[in-house]
């Protein structure tokens, strides 16, 4: 089942849609829950129904469906209560590590990296990333992620996983030179992680097929940035599996349902993969030549986000966002 949030003028929640498994068609399923989250905090109520719509819409048996637009509609979760981003590929935190030479945690392989970013707000897939000063090194990073129910605190890392109800992927918007003073207060992000945005469509364990296996995600991350190939990482090389990831999230409280996990940038060790994000391009270009030639974004720039199964189908829609001088 493909899920999103059409932008409404009475709501900052969107409505609630179901997509079609083609991504061409929509239809509003407000009758069933007024918005995603609320959908998400009653799931066992309202899975049933939604899925029944699902299968009328891509029969074809829905009279009131209309054709997809992009442009109309939100991150799949417009915001919610908890956006809680790991790190759980070794390569890429080895790589930003050394880019502002900090030492590697001592941890590394056996807890996971996780900071709280902002979800009041997450931009549009086709809203604009605003920059207001350029020394902040605006930088994008191509992640995947996911939508749980309610997790009770203390929860295993194989029960975690069951309380996955949806995926997305996420372009979770860093600004690297904001980065190393503020790591250096030793409180860690805030300024420098802005609103990120999520792919337009929220999807279920099914919509992935084989690809869903391990607590992780077997597909690779498809990177354009202004129009030319950077990455092709595959997902499945996290280290930390999503379970881990909620389990490390909830080991001290509840998660509220709606909450969203991300896996922190896709990262392969392949450099023929290319990069989900500028900070990795730019070290392996220091360690490969001896000196940094890619630039973080300016005015004008655009990345693309997105994800084929292994028939070629986009699964969520895709993150096109330019940068705007604000």
């Amino acid at each position: 089942m493909k899920l999103g949030s059409l932008k409404s003028p009475h709501s900052r929640d969107g409505e609630l849609c179901v997509i079609s498994k083609d991504l061409k068609t929509a239809v509003k399923a407000t009758h069933i829950s007024a918005n995603l989250r609320e959908a998400v905090e009653n799931w066992k109520d309202k899975e049933a129904s939604l899925q029944k719509i699902y299968a009328d819409l891509n029969a074809g048996l829905v009279a009131d469906s209309f054709p997809v637009k992009e442009g109309d509609f939100h991150s799949a979760l417009p915001r919610t209560w908890l956006f809680a981003d790991g790190s759980a590929f070794i390569y890429h935190i080895k790589l930003v590590r050394m880019a502002r030479k900090a030492a590697l945690p001592e941890t590394l392989e056996t807890v996971p990296l996780m900071y709280q970013g902002e979800c009041g707000q997450f931009l549009a897939p086709t809203e604009d990333i605003p920059q207001r000063d350029f020394s902040h090194g605006t930088d994008f990073e191509g992640e995947v992620g996911v939508i749980t129910d309610f997790v009770p605190m203390g929860v295993t890392p194989e029960e975690a996983l069951k309380c996955i109800r949806l995926f997305v992927l996420i372009n979770d918007v860093s600004l690297r030179g904001l980065i190393p003073e503020e790591l250096a207060q030793g409180f860690g992000f805030f300024q420098s992680k802005p609103a990120s945005a999520l792919s337009p469509f929220a999807v279920t364990a099914d919509e992935l097929g084989n690809g869903w296996k391990d607590g992780r995600i077997h597909f690779p991350l498809q990177v354009n940035y202004n129009g030319q190939f950077f990455g092709k990482a595959n997902a499945g090389a996290m280290h930390f599996h999503f379970g881990q990831l909620i389990a490390h999230a909830a080991k001290t409280r509840n998660l509220a349902a709606g909450t969203v996990i991300g896996s922190g940038t896709v990262s392969n060790e392949s450099h023929e993969n290319g990069s989900s994000c500028l900070a990795e391009k730019r070290m392996i270009e220091q360690i490969e030549t001896g000196s940094i030639k890619t630039p973080f974004m300016k005015s004008g720039d655009t990345i693309e986000i997105q994800m084929l199964d292994d028939n070629g189908q986009n699964i969520f829609g895709r993150i096109y966002q330019k940068v705007k001088a604000v």
